[in-house]
């Protein structure tokens, strides 16, 4: 089984009754455990008008969590361009290198992150930057690159940053552009499952080799709620449902306490988003967990398991974390020990 590092994506959801910076706080909080805990990076996503996710203005998030942290890789997961100036985004995130050597990463989507009233406003238009994604991030390399590579415009900070550059997506098209720009990709599949296989096998087939890659590098992004006991890991996941359930409903709330038989409570359309949205969802205790990484690694040969856990007690998310990276660590430990 190929071995694969594990990172973190958070969207700084607020529980029930938390105030935007008690929000920030938990973020900072997880941040700061995941650290300790030796994650390879947290990255945090870009949503607008929604007052359950703080993490709206992701610049701002990444370099207080920079600021927080001493080893873990911190960036966007991811920032959505077509709401943002190329320069402007290779100026913020090459400042941020300046500031922290190393530690900064920038994914680009090009999704919205909102719902399209809001991105009229964002971008003061109904202009679609989805048709200009392949060129802004080409335009943002080129910011970041080499000074051998600049036009007349150039990103101050920025240019010679080499920040590393990730794509973002969940269908074929993504997968496409990642492949030719010879960039890694980070597969949603927390949200869009079904789409991964194809998507995968397209990335590596059109895979160009670049100055940033010489092989594909792929990261997926799944859903994981571990906890002691099979019983209590199905417990806490009911606030993780009701999420994407909120989600599909267009009915998006704050991160609301889990409630007992949560799945015998909901309505046949609402079980059918459930089985259509999560199928890469990995629940349970330590064992199921261990069972379940061998069979999708096994499948999907990843470089990178991004995992988002969307549970209510701060305590038990950061104990789902704990419970993950120990199995992972044991995982390949006791690879390393039978081939030695």
């Amino acid at each position: 089984m190929k071995k694969f590092d594990i990172s973190v994506l958070s969207v700084a959801p607020l529980r029930q009754g938390e105030t935007m910076k008690e929000g920030i706080e938990s973020a900072v909080s997880l941040a700061k455990a995941v650290d300790k805990m030796g994650y390879k990076r947290i990255w945090f996503a870009e949503h607008h008008n929604h007052d359950a996710y703080a993490s709206a203005a992701v610049v701002s998030i990444v370099q207080h969590i920079l600021a927080n942290t001493e080893d873990i890789r911190v960036g966007s997961g991811g920032i959505m361009l077509p709401n943002h100036s190329p320069l402007v985004v290779a100026e913020q995130f090459g400042t941020l290198e300046t500031l922290y050597p190393n530690r900064v990463d920038l994914a680009l989507g090009r999704a919205p992150g909102t719902d399209q009233k809001t991105a009229e406003v964002i971008r003061r238009s109904n202009h679609n930057g989805v048709f200009f994604f392949e060129r802004e991030v080409k335009d943002i390399l080129q910011y970041v690159g080499d000074e051998s590579i600049q036009g007349e415009v150039r990103a101050y900070p920025g240019m010679g940053t080499n920040v590393p550059i990730f794509v973002l997506g969940s269908s074929t098209g993504s997968a496409k552009i990642a492949a030719s720009l010879g960039l890694p990709y980070a597969f949603g599949a927390q949200f869009s499952p079904h789409e991964m296989t194809e998507g995968l096998a397209i990335y590596r087939e059109n895979f160009q080799p670049s100055a940033y890659l010489q092989e594909p590098y792929v990261m997926a992004c799944i859903n994981v709620i571990a906890a002691d006991s099979m019983e209590e890991a199905t417990l806490i996941s009911a606030s993780h449902l009701q999420v994407y359930i909120d989600i599909y409903t267009n009915n998006l709330s704050q991160l609301i306490p889990p409630t007992e038989n949560f799945l015998q409570s909901l309505s046949q359309a609402e079980l059918e988003i459930l089985y259509h949205r999560l199928g890469y969802t990995l629940l349970g205790n330590a064992d199921t967990l261990r069972r379940d990484l061998i069979e999708f690694q096994q499948t999907y040969q990843v470089d990178e398991i991004i995992v988002i856990s969307n549970i209510y007690q701060s305590k038990k998310e950061i104990h789902s974390y704990e419970i993950l990276k120990r199995v992972v660590d044991e995982l390949f430990d006791q690879k390393l020990h039978e081939e030695s």
